[in-house]
C-alpha cells in the first residue's frame, strides 16, 4: 500500500472537499481518503498494483479538479528533497499566479458592478420619492448596457460558476459554484427573457423589472471574496514556507583536501563541511574543529545564539553568528531534524481535528438540501404568493428569493474554519520550537488538567553537574580539586564527566596518575607524586577502613545529591556532591501550569526523600518515587480512571509506555535528538516552559476554531431564511441576492482572517 499526500486543484468549497472524498473512496484500490479544504489536499492510501496517482487525478478531473503531480526535475529538487516535499514550491507558484488571475477579473468587473450598484440604488431611491427618476435618455442607455455588462460577467468572470452548472447537469454533483451557477444563469436568463420578448411577455409579467445588475453584482462580490479568502489562506501557510526556506541550497565542502561548493543535494555522510559566519548550516553535524555561536531560533524558538564547539551537534537551517568551523555531516536529505520538523508541520496542517467532523459531515449533505430549498422556496412562492401580490410579482420575489438562498448557502466558512485554525496554529507553535504530530493531539491538549513529568531530564538537566566541595585537608581548594579531577580522568564514570567539565571551567592543572585502577560498583585508586588516593563512595571508605563521619554527607543526600569521597588509607581528604540540576526554567514552568489549572504529578525512579526535596524545590503537587518504567504506564492509567485528562511530559524513550498511553504524549527532545515519532507533541529543546505554551496555544487555536465554526453556522441558520423569505409575511423583509453574495464573500473571509488572529496572540 502507497500513503501519500498531494494537493489538488480546482478547490473552491467545502462541498468539493466531499465530492473529492467520495469519488477516491469509491475507486478500486483505495483504502483511506481525507480531503482537507484548507490546505486543499488528500491523504490518501491505495494499492500502487490496481490505481495510480494519475489513475485517480483523471476520476476527478471530470468534476473540474486534478492532482497536482509535479516531477522531481519539475521542482529543481533532488529525488530525495522531492519525496519530503511534494508539491510544496510549484503548488505556491501556481496559487500565487491563480490569485494574479483572480484579481485582474475582480479588477474588470468591479467598475461594472459600481454601475450595476449606482442603478440599482437610483431605482430603490426613486422609489421613496428621495431623488427624480431616472431621465428616458440615460435610462434607456443602462437598459441597453446592463445585459452587456452582465453578459461579460457571466461568461469571463463567472466561468467557473458556469462550469460547476454544467457539471451539475452532466454527472450530478453539485458544489458551491453549482449553486452560484444555478442562481446567477437564472437571473440572467429571466432577464434576457423578459428584454428579448418584452411585448410579448407584458401582460404577464413586469418586463421593466429585470437581474442583470444582479448577475453582475452577485458575481463580482462573490469573486472578489474568493480571491481574498485564497489571499488570506496563502498567509495561514507562511510558517512551513519560511522552514522550507531555511534550507541551504550549497555547502561548502572538503573534497581531497579542497574546499569546493557544492549543491546540498550532493552532501554525504563523512564529509567534512567549512561553516563560514553569517552561513546556513547545510545539514546535520557534529563540530570537529573551530567555535561559533549559532542561531537555533527558528528550529528551537529560542532567540539567544548557543554556543558551539569541538564535540556539539548542529543542525540543518540553523545561522553561524560568529566564528568559522568544521563540522562531519551525520544526517543529510530527508535525515535532518529540519527535513523531519518541515514534514511533520506539513502532516500536522493537513490532518483533521475530531471538532471538524461535525462540519464535514454537514458540508458534505448542504449542496443538494440548498437545491431543494431553493426550488422549494420559487415553488411556495409561485404558489401561495399569486393570490395575494399576483403572478408577476409573485414569480419575481420568489425569483429573488431562489437565487438569494444559492448565494447566501455557502458552506466555506464551515469548511474553512478548523483548517484554517489548525494551520496557523500548528506554524506557530513550529516557531516557537513546538512541534504538534496531527491536529487531533492539538485538540485534546486543551483539555488536559493533569500533566505528569519525568524528573531527569524534564524538571532537571539530565546530566550530573558538580555542586558542593567540601575540603576537610590542610590542601588549598585548587590543589584538591587538581587532584580529585586527575583522577576522575581515567574514569569512564558519568559522574568523572560533571568533575571533568568543573576542572576545564576552571582551567585546574591535572596531575600524571599512575597505578590507576577502578574498583567495581565502589570508585577508583591512583597514584600521584607517590601519594595513594582513593576516590568513590561510602561502601569504598568502610572497605578501607578509614574513619568517616557519614552524617555529614546525609544533609546532601536528602536532596539527592550523590557524594564523591577522596581519601588516603589514613584520612578522609574532603569530598564533593554531583546533582542532577534543576533546569532554571522549571520552577516559573510549573507556577505557569499551576494558573492553568493543572495538577503536575512527578513520576521517578529515585529515592522518595530525594524526589519530594526536588518536588519542593519546584512546586509539584504530587510525587510517585522508586517507579520502573511499567510503574510509570500503571499510573497514567490510575488516573486516567479517575477521569483525568493525562498529559505525560517525558524524554521519548525509556518513558515511551507511559507517552503512548497518555492522552497526549510529550517528548522532551534536545537538539537532533528529538524523538519526534515517540509523542503527540515534541518541545524541541527539552524546556518544560514550552509545554506551558503548548497548552495555551491549544486553547488559543480551539477557541478560534469554535469562534469560527459558531458563526459560519450562526451566518447559514440566520442567512437561509431571511433568503428564502419566511420573514416577508410577517416583516415585509426580502433579502436582495447581491447582499447575499456580499454575506458569502464576506464569511468566509472573516473566517479565514479570524484564524490569523492566531498569529498575533502572545503564548
Amino acid at each position: 500500500m502507497q500513503k501519500k499526500t498531494y494537493k489538488i486543484k480546482g478547490m473552491h468549497c467545502a462541498s468539493c472537499a466531499g465530492i473529492i472524498e467520495k469519488t477516491f473512496k469509491k475507486t478500486d484500490g483505495v483504502e483511506f481518503a481525507e480531503v482537507n479544504y484548507g490546505t486543499e489536499a488528500v491523504k490518501i492510501t491505495f494499492d500502487e498494483k490496481k490505481v495510480d496517482p494519475h489513475n485517480l487525478s483523471q476520476k476527478i478531473e471530470k468534476l473540474g479538479y486534478s492532482l497536482d503531480l509535479p516531477t522531481a526535475e519539475e521542482m529543481n529538487m533532488s529525488a530525495d528533497e522531492h519525496s519530503a516535499h511534494l508539491g510544496m514550491n510549484q503548488s505556491k507558484q501556481e496559487k500565487l499566479s491563480e490569485i494574479k488571475d483572480m484579481k485582474m477579473k475582480v479588477i474588470s468587473a468591479l467598475p461594472l458592478a459600481v454601475i450595476a450598484i449606482f442603478i440599482m440604488t437610483w431605482d430603490i431611491l426613486s422609489q421613496y420619492n428621495i431623488v427624480t427618476m431616472m431621465s428616458p435618455i440615460l435610462g434607456n442607455l443602462f437598459h441597453y448596457l446592463l445585459p452587456l455588462m452582465a453578459t461579460y460577467t457571466l461568461f469571463v468572470v463567472g466561468k467557473p460558476y458556469l462550469l460547476g452548472f454544467y457539471r451539475f447537469l452532466r454527472y450530478g454533483k453539485a458544489n458551491m459554484d453549482s449553486l452560484i451557477g444555478i442562481g446567477t444563469v437564472a437571473a440572467y436568463l429571466y432577464s434576457f427573457t423578459v428584454t428579448a420578448f418584452a411585448d410579448v411577455l407584458r401582460p404577464f409579467l413586469n418586463v421593466e423589472h429585470t437581474y442583470f445588475d444582479v448577475t453582475i453584482v452577485v458575481i463580482t462580490f462573490i469573486a472578489l471574496g474568493k480571491y481574498l479568502e485564497a489571499r488570506s489562506k496563502i498567509k495561514t501557510g507562511d510558517a512551513i514556507e519560511k522552514l522550507i526556506n531555511l534550507q541551504a541550497k550549497t555547502a561548502l565542502v572538503i573534497w581531497e583536501g579542497k574546499e569546493i561548493e557544492v549543491s546540498v543535494n550532493e552532501v554525504k555522510h563523512g564529509d567534512f563541511i567549512i561553516v563560514k559566519p553569517g552561513a546556513k548550516i547545510p545539514v546535520d553535524g557534529v563540530i570537529t574543529e573551530g567555535s561559533s555561536f549559532v542561531d537555533e531560533s527558528m528550529v528551537t524558538g529560542e532567540p539567544m545564539p548557543a554556543q558551539k564547539k569541538v564535540g556539539n551537534d548542529i543542525v540543518a537551517g540553523t545561522i553561524n553568528t560568529t566564528g568559522s568551523f568544521i563540522f562531519k555531516a551525520t544526517k543529510v536529505g530527508s535525515e535532518t531534524l529540519l527535513a523531519q520538523i518541515i514534514k511533520m508541520v506539513e502532516e500536522a496542517q493537513g490532518s483533521k481535528a475530531p471538532i471538524q467532523a461535525l462540519a464535514d459531515k454537514i458540508s458534505s449533505i448542504f449542496v443538494p438540501i440548498v437545491l431543494v430549498i431553493a426550488f422549494v422556496t420559487l415553488g411556495v412562492w409561485i404558489l401561495f404568493g399569486t393570490s395575494t401580490l399576483g403572478f408577476s410579482q409573485a414569480l419575481s420575489s420568489g425569483l429573488v428569493s431562489f437565487v438569494a438562498v444559492l448565494i447566501i448557502a455557502c458552506p466555506c466558512a464551515l469548511g474553512l474554519a478548523t483548517p484554517t485554525a489548525i494551520i496557523v496554529g500548528v506554524g506557530k507553535g513550529a516557531k516557537e520550537g513546538i512541534l504538534i504530530k496531527d491536529a487531533a493531539t492539538l485538540e485534546k491538549l486543551h483539555k488536559v488538567d493533569t500533566v505528569v513529568v519525568d524528573k531527569t531530564g524534564t524538571i532537571t538537566v539530565g546530566k550530573p553537574t558538580l555542586v558542593d566541595i567540601q575540603n576537610l585537608s590542610d590542601l588549598k581548594e585548587v590543589e584538591f580539586m587538581s587532584i580529585l579531577a586527575s583522577l576522575e580522568k581515567k574514569s569512564e564514570h558519568p559522574i568523572a564527566d560533571a568533575i571533568g567539565s568543573y576542572a576545564q571551567k576552571k582551567n585546574l592543572k591535572l596531575e600524571e596518575v599512575s597505578n590507576f585502577e577502578s574498583i567495581q560498583g565502589k570508585g577508583l585508586k591512583g597514584l600521584i607524586k607517590n601519594i595513594e588516593y582513593y576516590v568513590g563512595n561510602v561502601k569504598l571508605i568502610k572497605d578501607l577502613g578509614v574513619e568517616f563521619d557519614t552524617s555529614k554527607i546525609e544533609q546532601f543526600t536528602v536532596q539527592g545529591k550523590t557524594p564523591v569521597i577522596i581519601t588516603t588509607k589514613e584520612k578522609v581528604l574532603g569530598f564533593v556532591m554531583v546533582s542532577d540540576e534543576v533546569k532554571v526554567e522549571s520552577k516559573q514552568a510549573i507556577t505557569d501550569l499551576h494558573k492553568l489549572g493543572i495538577k503536575i504529578v512527578m513520576l521517578t525512579g529515585d529515592d522518595e526523600k530525594a524526589a519530594k526535596h526536588m518536588a519542593f524545590l519546584v512546586g509539584i503537587d504530587s510525587v510517585v518515587a522508586n517507579v520502573l518504567p511499567k510503574d510509570k504506564l500503571k499510573k497514567i492509567k490510575e488516573l486516567q480512571s479517575q477521569g483525568k485528562v493525562v498529559a505525560m511530559a517525558g524524554d521519548g524513550v525509556n518513558d515511551a509506555p507511559a507517552l503512548a498511553q497518555a492522552d497526549v504524549g510529550i517528548a522532551m527532545g534536545t537538539g537532533t535528538d528529538v524523538a519526534i515519532e515517540s509523542a503527540g507533541i515534541t518541545l524541541l529543546d527539552g524546556d518544560i516552559s514550552k509545554l506551558v505554551k503548548a497548552i495555551k496555544l491549544s486553547k488559543i487555536t480551539m477557541r478560534g476554531i469554535k469562534q469560527n465554526l459558531f458563526w459560519a453556522f450562526f451566518y447559514n441558520i440566520v442567512g437561509i431564511p431571511l433568503a428564502a423569505g419566511i420573514f416577508y409575511p410577517i416583516f415585509g423583509w426580502l433579502l436582495n441576492p447581491v447582499f447575499a453574495g456580499l454575506a458569502m464573500a464576506l464569511s468566509s473571509v472573516s473566517v479565514v482572517s479570524n484564524s490569523l488572529r492566531i498569529k498575533t496572540k502572545k503564548l
